[in-house]
């Protein structure tokens, strides 16, 4: 009888490594059950779980072309009811809950992008306004000068 994906047969345990356990199967072969895959819960340390010689009832996960087999115990058994979901934010009954407290909902309408209104231009002529966008300007392109100077090292050129 040769083992095909989804068999689930008898085995002895013959090793435990801390990333799974090798399983003594039929036939002569050896499979490997991850640590992943020993319990629905979490396994820090498999020794806790599983001793050599122990008789366990795995099934065929997958044969490899290179005669690897993985194998689970945990899918020989009933997956365990799961209660509601938590939601965010809600503290567990140990109250061990890492997530922050979610922050009070409040009533938020869609941003939507306006543009400034304009500065009143009251009685100003054309060339005005030209000239106070010419002064804004000049003011804008010093500021940005004086940032990127000081980002860029400009303390060398001060010293001398």
């Amino acid at each position: 009888m040769a083992l095909q994906v989804g068999d689930i047969v008898e085995g002895k345990v013959t090793g435990i490594k801390p990333f799974g356990a090798f399983v003594s199967l039929p036939e002569g072969k050896t499979g490997l059950v991850h640590i992943s895959e020993v319990s629905y819960e979490f396994v820090q340390d498999l020794s806790t779980v599983l001793s050599d010689g122990q008789t366990v009832s795995v099934k065929v996960i997958s044969i490899a072309p290179d005669g690897k087999i993985a194998l689970s115990i945990k899918r020989t058994q009933p997956a365990p009811e799961r209660g509601p979901r938590q939601q965010h934010g809600e503290r567990t009954a140990g109250g061990n809950d890492r997530r922050p407290a979610p922050r009070p909902k409040r009533e938020e309408k869609p941003r939507v992008w306006k543009p400034k209104p304009a500065a009143p231009q009251g009685d100003m002529s054309f060339e005005d306004m030209m000239a106070r966008y010419k002064t804004r300007s000049e003011e804008k392109i010093a500021d940005l000068k004086r940032v990127t100077e000081n980002h860029r090292g400009g303390y060398s050129r001060r010293r001398g």
